[in-house]
């Protein structure tokens, strides 16, 4: 559990900058990638998104590389059937299944490559947002924008106990291992159904707990927040605008580039 996100948000180095400041970074980053017509700029932006994560906020980079692992294997999953089934143009590579002649052609290449390179940039932007800056912040940060209370309040309790829940599953799947609920696939299907079942009762019982212990102490419908929030130095302020003015003008100014 040391390695949640939580935790390096809590003790980065980028943990006394502003959060409204890393939050308008990284969503400004997300809606960049978005809204690019070429790969160009979201690969820009995935590689400065990462130095800035590794190198200014000092996040381990092999825990790093496995957070992109993650959401890049489905990425690539995905570019290979658009790659397929989408585009025209010359024919780049050709392939013979059962009779059916699968062909990637530019269009379709291209797309694929547009693709992979928004979920790379899209992603490290997001996961910049979640190492350096804490949720609880993000929740202030939302509230303060106006957005209604029980949607923040509905917010914090649920990702409160995501990590409850899953404490509570890696417990009962440990439990199950050590008696050797996973030897077999029929054992394994039992075994999923039990931790379903269970994990269903387990967080029933702990909203009825949550419900009493508010009650307890007063609960009248709405959630108090801290809002300190530490004011933005004027250069780090116009380091953001220039970064987004240059990803800005990248994308741009390569909108009608091809890489294939």
């Amino acid at each position: 559990m040391h390695d949640l996100l939580d935790d390096y948000a809590h003790s980065n180095a980028l943990r006394d900058t502003s959060p409204r400041l890393k939050l308008l970074l990284g969503l400004g980053a997300i809606l960049l990638c978005v809204s690019s017509a070429t790969p160009i700029a979201p690969l820009f932006i995935a590689v400065t998104m990462s130095i800035i994560t590794i190198r200014l906020a000092k996040i381990p980079g092999r825990f790093y590389s496995t957070l992109l692992l993650i959401p890049l294997s489905f990425s690539m999953l995905s570019a290979v059937v658009v790659a397929f089934m989408h585009g025209g143009g010359d024919q780049l590579f050709a392939l013979n299944v059962f009779g059916i002649s699968l062909v990637i052609r530019e269009e379709g290449a291209n797309l694929a490559l547009l693709l992979i390179a928004r979920t790379f940039g899209g992603m490290c932007s997001l996961f910049f947002i979640a190492l350096t800056t804490p949720m609880i912040e993000i929740f202030s940060i939302l509230k303060s924008l106006g957005l209604p209370d029980f949607l923040v309040e509905l917010s914090m309790l649920m990702y409160r106990y995501i990590f409850v829940f899953v404490d509570q599953a890696a417990m009962i799947h440990s439990a199950q291992v050590m008696r050797l609920g996973d030897a077999g696939v029929k054992n394994s299907l039992n075994s999923f159904s039990m931790l379903s079942s269970v994990l269903f009762l387990r967080a029933w019982e702990q909203g009825e707990r949550l419900i009493v212990a508010m009650d307890a102490r007063c609960y009248d419908g709405k959630l108090d927040l801290m809002q300190q929030f530490g004011k933005a130095e004027p250069r780090a302020i116009f380091a953001v605008i220039g970064y987004m003015v240059v990803v800005a003008a990248i994308a741009v100014l390569t909108r009608d580039i091809q890489l294939l």
